[in-house]
């Protein structure tokens, strides 16, 4: 029996905990995104070689990599009780340095980095919707990687909770991520397919 879902009903994440099927989505303030079943092999190759080259930098430290399917739950007011999240993603990558936002069902509150990878049919997605929920929940930093264009958004959360454009980087260049001091990704090692 396949699962019923009205599009224009508002729903909670515990809500989203009851539908089990094979469907990947998020809610977006409790509104159902639909996301796409499965990603290029251009993408797939881009988050893993991303993933890897933040997880050797991150080995035995505080701060964790994770990559999608893996459910960032943004609750509203601190309210963390599932009746009370309405915003529900799942990011390409997201990295989380606090360990009390961590739980046994993903990360609950805003990670302090975040990476989309465009599709073709979700570039608007990432672009607008995403980066004003992710601005609007204090997420630091937020890249929007382009893989057939071979770029990537910088964008940093200054002192007033606004984004603001670091820069647009092409496959040739580096990149520092800039929630840590010493890091810098190589465009060409992350675009090697």
């Amino acid at each position: 029996m396949e699962l019923q879902l009205d599009s224009k009903k508002r729903y909670s994440y515990a809500d989203y905990l009851t539908w089990m099927d094979d469907k990947r989505r998020e809610l977006i303030e409790g509104f159902i995104n639909l996301m796409t079943p499965a990603p290029s092999v251009k993408h797939q190759l881009l988050s893993g070689n991303l993933h890897r080259i933040l997880s050797n930098y991150l080995y035995k430290k505080t701060c964790k990599v994770f990559y999608a399917p893996f459910d960032v739950r943004l609750p509203k007011n601190n309210k963390k009780d599932g009746k009370n999240i309405y915003t529900v993603v799942q990011p390409d990558i997201c990295i989380i340095c606090d360990p009390e936002k961590l739980d046994d069902k993903g990360c609950i509150g805003p990670p302090d980095m975040i990476i989309e990878i465009t599709s073709p049919n979700n570039s608007k997605h990432d672009v607008q919707v995403k980066y004003q929920l992710y601005e609007k929940y204090g997420v630091r930093e937020y890249w929007i990687v382009f893989p057939y264009e071979q770029t990537v958004l910088v964008y940093l959360l200054d002192e007033t909770g606004k984004y603001r454009n670091v820069g647009v980087f092409a496959q040739d260049e580096k990149v520092k991520v800039n929630i840590f001091d010493d890091l810098d990704i190589d465009l060409a090692e992350a675009f090697l397919e």
